[in-house]
């Protein structure tokens, strides 16, 4: 009987458990940053930790990619990713969004032109 009233709400309770667990967290974060000294080594360790992994993802997205991203041609890829680099060193002030739609746009040009 106890199985019949709980159907259907294991999603609800993992969506409810991740969204404490993530809150939580945060919480203590929020404690602790004015504790934490940006330029101790353990924090240096982990920025450099963390640029090196969104470095390699994204390399493996540029060079290894899975699903529709594999079918667009090695070549075109990387020459999109240096068009977008070249917009943002071009503009140093505002540069994250042309850029991103410089590689948005040539993705979906490339997309309809073929």
């Amino acid at each position: 009987m106890m199985n019949a009233s709980l159907e259907g709400w294991g999603l609800w309770l993992a969506l409810a458990g991740a969204c404490l667990g993530t809150y939580v967290c945060r919480a203590i974060g929020v404690m602790l940053s004015g504790r934490i000294n940006q330029d101790s080594e353990i924090f240096r360790l982990l920025s450099a930790i963390t640029y090196a992994m969104v470095a390699a993802l994204t390399v493996r997205l540029i060079l290894f990619p899975i699903g529709l991203m594999a079918t667009v041609p090695a070549w075109i890829r990387i020459l999109i990713c240096v068009l977008s680099i070249g917009v943002m060193v071009s503009k140093p002030t505002k540069r994250l969004v042309p850029a991103l739609l410089t590689g948005t746009l040539l993705m979906v040009g490339y997309g309809i032109v073929r």
